[in-house]
């Protein structure tokens, strides 16, 4: 299993390969003087209840001794459930797509990164699925991808995510709407690491009506602030990405989302932004406190196995 000090750095990584890009421009700037209820993840009521219930009782099992033996009986658990799901229909792909998502969350739990981008694969060729589950898959793709620094695998991907929505007539503030959201800031996100703050602006283009809400689109808006040097700004979103995740994460977008980009790991990816934010302001004691709040934090959730 993976012990808490490792992800809390896995956690960081991708926070950390954007910090970069604010280093950059803030060195360049000395030389030159919704409601988040809503989380714009959609929702589940096209996948079935059973299927639904047998997930959260898997990762609740899998997580509650966070030892191979648990994860191992909560992948058993989701396979049974795979097995039972109908085949056809747009209900039985939205299913499967859940089931799926919440595999590849435990295997990447795991330290299986390989079989948990399979699992995310497969979802991509549910044609019949919803755009959350499709868009989740893709976007938890987006972020393996970035963890492992494969940024043109990661950039390939962010456009397809985007192409879901070519023929798309989207209402404005629709549930649409916010998914194409996630879609816009994961591609953000990766100009962010790439350094490249002109292309990401483009994708982050009237987000600001998005600090109210949890979750990856304001984490990644919150970055996009960080790089741009508008700290109080970034620290501000930081703060309601951490207690707004919080506060929600018993709603749907626990089942459409995975891996990297689930609640718990969202809120560890804002907690080290804020602290990396507060070295930045030069507050270290304040980096420090925050930085080992997320260490307790990880400690609490994924243990201290290694």
């Amino acid at each position: 299993m993976i012990g808490a000090g490792a992800r809390l750095f896995r956690a960081a990584a991708v926070v950390l390969r954007v910090g970069r890009t604010a280093n950059m421009y803030q060195s360049r700037s000395i030389i030159c003087s919704t409601s988040t209820a809503r989380f714009v993840h959609g929702d589940v009521r096209d996948a079935n209840p059973v299927a639904v219930q047998m997930i959260d009782y898997a990762l609740s099992h899998a997580r509650s001794k966070k030892s191979e033996d648990s994860y191992s009986q909560g992948m058993l658990v989701l396979e049974q459930c795979l097995m039972a799901q109908p085949c056809d229909g747009r209900d039985a792909e939205n299913s499967r797509g859940l089931v799926m998502l919440a595999m590849s969350t435990l295997l990447y739990e795991m330290g299986n990164f390989g079989d948990a981008m399979e699992k995310l694969r497969i979802i991509e060729d549910l044609k019949n699925s919803s755009l959350g589950v499709r868009v989740a898959a893709i976007e938890a793709l987006v972020g393996l991808n970035l963890e492992l620094g494969q940024d043109d695998a990661s950039s390939v991907l962010a456009d397809k995510c985007l192409e879901l929505f070519s023929e798309e007539s989207i209402e404005s503030g629709s549930t649409e709407s916010m998914i194409k959201s996630r879609a816009l800031a994961v591609r953000g996100l990766i100009e962010l690491v790439r350094g490249d703050l002109d292309s990401a602006r483009v994708f982050f283009e009237g987000s600001d009506g998005e600090v109210d809400s949890a979750g990856n689109v304001a984490l990644s808006y919150g970055q996009y602030l960080h790089c741009t040097m508008n700290f109080s700004s970034a620290k501000e979103v930081y703060q309601k990405v951490i207690q707004g995740t919080s506060e929600n994460k018993g709603l749907a977008q626990t089942h459409l989302a995975a891996c990297n980009m689930i609640p718990d790991e969202v809120i560890l990816g804002a907690t080290c932004a804020l602290g990396q934010l507060e070295s930045h302001m030069g507050n270290f004691t304040d980096a420090e406190e925050i930085l080992t709040k997320a260490l307790i934090k990880t400690e609490e959730h994924f243990g201290l196995s290694s």
